[in-house]
Parts: C-alpha cells; structure tokens; sequence
C-alpha cells in the first residue's frame, strides 16, 4: 500500500477518495518507465516505479523496420469489378465523352496489396462527377434499365472540403465519382482555388503518395505520376506527395490519416513527415481548420482498426494527444501535460491484457473498451457546464473534441464506474472467508445472509453495464492492486487468472444475463400490498429492495417475494 500511496501523491488525478479498494493501477508502473525518459516531468516517480514490471512492449518496437510487403505487380479484377468498369465503359463510348476513367487510391493500393476492396472512387478528367452520374442514368434509361439516385457532397472550403462528391449505386455497389483537380493558392488564404486539373496534378495533392495511384480503367493499367506511390508501397513508408507540411496546411486531417495508415499496415512515418505533423502551425490548424466530426471519425477508424495501440502512440509522440483530445478550459483536479503518455500506457495494458485473456468481445465492445482505457486517466475528472453543473470530462471529450454518439460516452462513464465498483468487490470475491462485506458504494442492502451479499452487490453491479460486464472485469484487472514485486510477465499472468477467476464466479453464480431478470412484483402491486397511495420515491425504494432480494434469491417466488417484503415493511414499522 506504500507504493500505491506514493504513486496516488504523485499523481492525484489517480486517487479515489470514496474507497479503500479503487486504487491506481499497479499495471502502469512500468508503462510509466517506459515513457519516463520522453518525459522529464515524470521522472521523480522513478523510485516508486522501477520496482515493478519490465514491459513487454519498449519503444523502440514502435519504431522496428516494417516488415516486408509484397506488392502485385498487377490488378486483378473480380467478376464484379469487371461488370461495373465494362458498363462505365459503355457510357464513355455511347456518348463520345473523351473522358478517362481511373479508379483512384485506396481501391489500388489495397489491390495491389492483394486484398480486396468495395470502396471505388472514379476520378475524371473532363467533367464533374454527378455531370459524368446523369450521363451514367440516361445510358441506364436508353437501355431500359432502372436509373439510380445521385447524391451530391458538396464542397466545404473552410473545413478542407475540397472536392465535390457525388454518389450513385452501380451493379448493387456504391461508387464515388469526382473529378480531377488542381488547387491554387495566394497568398493571403488557405482556401484553394479550384479548376480542373490533369491526373498528375491531382496526384500530387492526394494525402499520401501510397494513396496517389491510380488504375486506367480505359487503359487498365496502374499509373504512378508521383513517381514514389508504388516504391513507397513496397518499402512500407508513409510520405506526401508534396511537402509534408504544405500538404498538411492544405488540409490538416491529412496528419491523422497519415498516422492511420502507417499503423494499419505497419508502414514507417517519413521522418520529414513526422517533424510537419509536429510543428505548431500544423496542430494550430487541426484544432482551427477541420471539423470536429471529420477528427471523431478518424480517430474512430483508428481505435476501431488492427493496430489502435500504435495509431494513438503515435499521436501522442508527435504531441498531437492535445489537439484530437481537447479539454474543457477549466476542470478539476488538474490533468498535467503528461497525462497523455499515461493515456496512452492504459491503453497498451487494456490492449495486452485482452490478448492474453482471450476474452471474446464484438467489435463494438472492444472499440469502447479501448476507448475506457484510454480515458481512465480521466475518470474523476470534471468541469462545469454553463449552468455551473458538473459533468465529466470524458463526457467533454466525447460530445465536443470528437462528436461521436452520445451512446458511447454514456457507456464508457457507466464503464468507469462500474469498474470502480468491481474492484472493491475482488477481495470478497476472491476470499474463501465468509467475512462481512463492506463497500463505501453500497452503505445499505437489505438484510440477507452475507454468504449472498456479495450475489446481490455483484449483480448490482452487472446490471449497470450489461452485456459489457466482461468488458469492466477487464479494466477492474488494471485497477486491482496486487502484491507482486516480480517480472511483467507474471504480473499480467496473475491478472489473467485473476480475470479467469471473478469470471468463473460470476458464471457459477448465474449472473451472466442478470440485466434480464424481470421483477416479480410491479409498481402497482407494490402500492396495494403496502398501502402507499402515490408513486415516486418510497416505491422506487422498494423496487430496490424487492430487486436486491430476487438477487439473493434467484429462485424465489413472487409470493415469497410479497411475503418478504410485508415482514420487511413490519419491522421497519417497529423501529420508527
């Protein structure tokens, strides 16, 4: 307890005052080693620190050469692709359109890479894309075939929107049809001045030059104007066409989808690259220039892609952590700047310690357990609205830094405190002594046997979070101190059990699906039997307890239940 007092002086933020049991986790010591020499400020916590894990994952692991990568030396099209490049064709030579069709970015390189890929985006050199998608509709009409609806995405210069998008379904498949371009600026305004530009041109403007090539569909073949696409490619680097910073400037999510795509496919960032995402102009404009929606939903792609841990390590050491995560501009207590690296170090412990689980999670699950990890630091953080009223600040992050559903901060707040509560109930757990169970959370239950005490606060406590119980058992295992002064290895492993033996419990206990137990007295019954003649808080506490009991008592019957709580109801009576 020395060692976690010291570490809760050191870092305040971490320290719960409400219980014994919520303590800083004990996982995040090493992490902390770790990052410690990118962060002078954290180095007085050597002492308390050095004592515990060696880490399994360093640095320079972040920065180890990618691995090889084998790139096609052509595309091969699917029955599906043929039959929607044939019928784009068929408009081009029924209309004389002179126009070529090249298929651009992602869809190339991800062929080239041989994996398959449904997102197609035409780009054409002599017209506007829903221009080109009336042209694809009056072949489709001529031919006695079913038009498709266009939508059209306009352009928003001031959040660098540059492009007007139009989409139609093609063949049952969503196609994006723009056109190319070329961007001129003066001197005086960051929003370009758009024309019609050759495909060069508009190669040099993509965000990265593995995302600059493109495929002729006339011509079928794969076209490199930058001259560095495939090379880039094949080496596993991720670079701009031009400039880093220009391209950058021009339009600032670029940074975010440059760190994206270097953790998904483990490409190395350009160091060029990595010294523009880095300058201060460049982070004033992520935070000035783009919207809030577009920094959510990239940000959300990383969490939700293959490698999460190195995307957000890799905004946090280009000192980007700030600019996608803003904060409200007053909260208590006080986050120091280095927060974001222990952020970060939750997230890599939450990341192994799933792996070594093997905890099945839906996607969906895992997406917000990461992100529950990656905000713990933040967990009793709050600031005050406009009303002067409270509110976390992952509730903040969520709603104003990156515009994602409201659903999703809600169950990561229900995440964090359920966690809280989970921790405190491990020791009862755990013990084979059938002591009284005392929790800070929970000061009042109804009076049961403590052999099912820990029944009635476990399923309490399951029933906040649902189908995502397994998701806070698994953040409870990086909050729950232990007394190991060994090797990381060990400590994870003992975590692991740990996990293995609360979930085993939790099972045998039946309470798996206790968010489905329906209660067997309603409302209104519970206002006969007593005599209550109003609704409202009396029989909301009586819910409560009636709720408790059908947990302690899973096989309980209704009338057992009404029987319970009139001699509840009379021995309460008595005392008043």
């Amino acid at each position: 307890m020395r060692l976690i007092s010291a570490l809760a002086h050191h870092i305040p933020f971490f320290h719960s005052q409400n219980t014994s049991h919520f303590s800083p986790i004990p996982a995040l010591h090493q992490a902390f080693i770790r990052f410690k020499h990118s962060n002078p400020s954290l180095s007085h916590c050597s002492c308390v620190l050095s004592r515990r894990f060696r880490c399994g994952t360093s640095m320079a692991d972040f920065e180890a050469p990618p691995p090889p990568v084998h790139v096609k030396d052509r595309i091969d099209l699917t029955a599906k692709e043929e039959q929607i490049f044939d019928r784009l064709l068929q408009v081009v030579r029924h209309f004389n359109l002179q126009t070529q069709l090249r298929v651009a970015g992602g869809w190339v390189r991800d062929k080239l890479l041989g994996k398959e890929c449904c997102d197609i985006d035409i780009a054409l050199d002599n017209m506007l894309g829903r221009e080109f998608c009336e042209k694809v509709n009056e072949y489709l009409s001529l031919s006695g075939q079913e038009t498709q609806g266009v939508g059209v995405i306009q352009c928003n210069p001031d959040q660098s929107k540059h492009l007007e998008t139009a989409r139609m379904r093609l063949c049952d498949v969503w196609i994006d049809f723009v056109n190319l371009r070329a961007e001129d600026y003066s001197e005086n305004s960051r929003i370009p001045t758009m024309r019609f530009g050759t495909a060069k041109e508009d190669a040099y403007r993509r965000d990265l030059t593995i995302n600059s090539l493109f495929y002729n569909i006339n011509l079928s073949s794969v076209e490199d104007y930058t001259g560095e696409g495939i090379t880039d490619l094949k080496s596993g680097r991720i670079m701009t066409p031009l400039p880093p910073k220009q391209t950058f400037l021009d339009d600032p999510l670029r940074v975010l989808r440059a760190i994206r795509f270097g953790a998904r496919f483990e490409f190395k960032l350009d160091e060029e690259l990595k010294k523009a995402a880095s300058d201060d102009d460049v982070k004033a404009a992520i935070a000035d220039k783009i919207s809030r929606e577009r920094i959510g939903h990239e940000t959300d792609l990383m969490i939700s892609g293959n490698q999460p841990l190195k995307a957000i390590k890799y905004v946090a050491d280009l000192q980007l952590f700030w600019a996608v995560f803003s904060l409200p501009a007053d909260f208590e207590p006080p986050i120091p700047e280095s927060c974001d690296k222990l952020c970060v170090a939750c997230m890599d412990l939450a990341f192994r310690l799933l792996r070594l689980i093997g905890c099945s999670l839906t996607d969906d699950q895992r997406r917000i357990y990461l992100y529950a990890a990656l905000f713990l630091p933040f967990r009793n953080t709050k600031y005050k609205d406009n009303k002067a009223k409270k509110i976390a600040v992952v509730s903040y992050i969520f709603k104003n830094s990156l515009k994602l559903k409201s659903s999703d901060s809600e169950t990561v707040l229900s995440l964090h405190s359920a966690t809280k509560k989970l921790v405190s109930l491990i020791p009862y757990i755990t013990s084979e002594d059938t002591e009284i169970i005392e929790v800070d959370w929970k000061k009042e239950t109804i009076d049961v046997p403590v052999t099912l005490k820990c029944r009635v606060l476990i399923g309490l406590v399951l029933r906040e979070v649902k189908e995502f119980w397994r998701v806070s058992l698994a953040l409870s295992m990086l909050l729950y101190p232990t007394d190991l002064e060994i090797d990381d290895s060990c400590e994870m492993e003992k975590r692991r059990e740990l996990f293995k033996t609360v979930e085993s419990t939790i099972l045998n206990l039946g309470l798996d699906r206790v968010w489905e137990v329906k209660p067997l007295v309603n409302g209104k019954e519970i206002m006969n039997i007593l005599e209550i003649k109003t609704g409202g808080p009396v029989v909301k506490e009586w819910q409560q307890k009636l709720l408790e009991w059908q947990l302690a008592y899973p096989s309980g019957t209704a009338e057992e239940c009404i029987d319970w709580m009139k001699e509840a109801k009379s021995k309460r009576t008595k005392r008043e």
